[in-house]
């Protein structure tokens, strides 16, 4: 049952107890009443009733007293009280007024009819004293037959007055008796209905005020404290509480509001820290590899929910090809033509399964052919398309991103794609610095920093390290006959062959004018001496045309060092210069190896 109710329900029964508790005591009241005229009425009879017998024994009196003295103001008195006295009904109405009984009165008629016997009596021995006869006077007034009369008026009125003293004691009875029952119920109402009002008074103050003020209260110190966990309770009653209810819900609310914006902001701050970490690490890459490196291993913290692949644009073959990847994307492929993409078309980040209907990529796996929420975010630098980002639900999660996660993604993807952009022109830019121009090949600032690194990896693995040094035969020749843009000709010539021979343990690079020196990292003396004749038969095979004209035959001399087995690490480029110096002289177009004559010294 529902609060209200109940208290309607004590409500109702508290007035009709106090209605009830009313009506008792207007009750009460009443048999008190009925009580005082019962008692009054007793006194007014009992006066009637010795009224009437004082009236008797004054008559008899006042008689006797006139025959003994024959004293004529006894007479006076006597006739004026008989007077006084008038008929039986007449004094039988005045007690029927006063409240007598039918039978009462009946009883008091017959003592009045024997009263007014002795008033004859009376009469008698009055006339008989006034005419001398105060012997028969006396016999009359004094005599035993006017005993007997007098006994027997007395013991009329006596029994009428038991009788209306037994009537209305027994009237006085019941009427005490009402007044005290309807007195003790209306005790009992009226104590029923203030027990009732103080159980409806503490039932209020304690369901309907102390409880909810306890309770709000409590909620009110939780709130204090940060815990808006806490639900308010919801009293649907308009008052003072459910208005302290309604403010604390309020309140509440706005804390809660509060709460999310600082957990957002909180959020937003983490992500843009992240990002920021992110992008840092990205600009110290010094290599493609580091860069993808780093991508894999911030995304999953970025986007734990979202699995993904970078896609880097391979020139060569006009395809996507996959260079990282994280959390194990299952519906791209690896490798794609970029025109299969819509990200790629538009220039934007495509999400064909978003709030809009759009087109699937045609690098997508649906499976089932249910849409996948997934979302591809090209990387491009300067118009120049170079990447793509590719995103979906990782397995297990829900199939659509969040919106915020997609904003955060566009930053991402623009940082990746000026990264990529940055190590690209690093690439480009350290590639200007370390390549000769004309040849494409190693310059020798390159060389420089190349031999240092192969030196020191070799003497640490324990490796051999060969050096080759090659100097075309006859150059000036090409330049005085030819012009400088033939010999130019004739140097790319060569320097593609030793590019072509070069392996991935290998460098070449243009030394200065036309020398050549090639590093082989890791080949024995005899190997190096085998690409080293491969080298010299391929240059001599070459046939060089420019602007339409054969150049004429091209050869190269190659000096040949190795270390340990000629000289020591750090003497391995000069060792192999003075093996090309011998190979000049012993004629050209052959391959010279140095000997070692003595320890620390090496010769052609």
């Amino acid at each position: 049952m529902r609060l209200a109710t109940i208290t309607n329900w004590a409500y109702g029964a508290t007035v009709l107890l106090t209605l009830a508790s009313g009506g008792t005591m207007i009750f009460a009241s009443m048999a008190q009443e009925d009580e005082r005229a019962a008692a009054t009425q007793r006194h007014v009879l009992n006066r009637a009733t010795s009224a009437v017998g004082e009236d008797i024994y004054a008559l008899t009196n006042q008689a006797r007293q006139y025959v003994v003295s024959d004293d004529p103001s006894h007479l006076i008195v006597y006739r004026r009280e008989a007077a006084a006295l008038g008929s039986v009904e007449f004094r039988l109405r005045h007690l029927r007024d006063a409240g007598a009984g039918p039978e009462e009165l009946e009883v008091l008629a017959a003592g009045l009819r024997w009263a007014d016997t002795l008033q004859a009596e009376q009469q008698a021995a009055i006339d008989a004293r006034q005419t001398g006869q105060e012997a028969r006077a006396r016999q009359i007034i004094f005599g035993p037959g006017y005993g007997r009369d007098l006994d027997r008026v007395e013991a009329t009125v006596q029994r009428f007055r038991d009788q209306l003293d037994q009537r209305t004691a027994t009237e006085v009875s019941k009427a005490t008796l009402a007044a005290r029952l309807w007195r003790t119920i209306s005790e009992i109402v009226l104590g029923a209905t203030g027990c009732l009002f103080l159980c409806i008074l503490s039932f209020i103050l304690k369901r309907r005020i102390l409880r909810p003020v306890l309770k709000l209260s409590d909620i009110v110190t939780r709130l204090a404290a940060q815990d808006y966990a806490v639900e308010p309770p919801d009293y649907g009653h308009i008052d003072e509480i459910g208005d302290m209810a309604q403010a604390i819900r309020v309140f509440r609310e706005n804390g809660l509001e509060r709460q999310r914006l600082e957990q957002e902001r909180s959020a937003d701050h983490a992500m843009r820290e992240l990002l920021s970490r992110m992008t840092q690490r990205m600009q110290s890459c010094d290599t493609t590899r580091d860069l993808t490196d780093v991508i894999a291993r911030f995304m999953p913290q970025i986007a734990p929910d979202l699995a993904g692949r970078l896609y880097l644009l391979d020139g060569s073959r006009n395809i996507m090809s996959e260079a990282s990847t994280w959390l194990s994307p299952v519906h791209s492929q690896t490798e794609f033509s970029p025109i299969t993409c819509w990200a790629l078309r538009r220039g934007v980040s495509h999400r064909p399964a978003g709030e809009a209907i759009d087109v699937p990529c045609g690098h997508l796996d649906s499976g089932d052919g249910a849409p996948i929420d997934s979302i591809c975010l090209p990387l491009t630098a300067q118009r120049e398309t170079i990447g793509l980002l590719y995103l979906e639900p990782q397995a297990g999660t829900p199939r659509r991103l969040a919106r915020p996660a997609e904003a955060y993604l566009t930053i991402l993807a623009e940082n990746i794609g000026l990264a990529l952009a940055n190590l690209r022109l690093r690439d480009a830019l350290r590639k200007m610095a370390m390549a000769d121009p004309l040849t494409g090949l190693a310059n020798r600032r390159q060389l420089d920093t190349m031999l240092e690194i192969q030196l020191a990896e070799a003497a640490r693995s324990g490796r051999p390290i060969s050096c080759l040094m090659l100097d075309i035969d006859h150059f000036k020749r090409f330049n005085d006959t030819f012009g400088h843009d033939a010999g130019d000709t004739v140097l790319r010539e060569v320097g593609a062959v030793l590019e072509r021979a070069t392996r991935e343990d290998g460098l070449a690079c243009r030394y200065g004018g036309e020398e050549f020196v090639l590093l082989m990292a890791g080949l024995e003396p005899d190997q190096a001496l085998e690409r080293a004749e491969d080298i010299r038969r391929r240059v001599e095979a070459l046939v060089v045309t420019h602007n339409g004209q054969d150049l004429g035959p091209t050869t190269v001399s190659l000096g040949l060092a190795s270390a340990p087995a000629h000289c020591a690490m750090d003497r391995l480029v000069e060792t192999a210069d003075a093996a090309l110096y011998r190979a000049k002289e012993a004629g050209r177009n052959r391959v010279v190896v140095a000997v070692t004559r003595r320890p620390g010294r090496a010769v052609a």
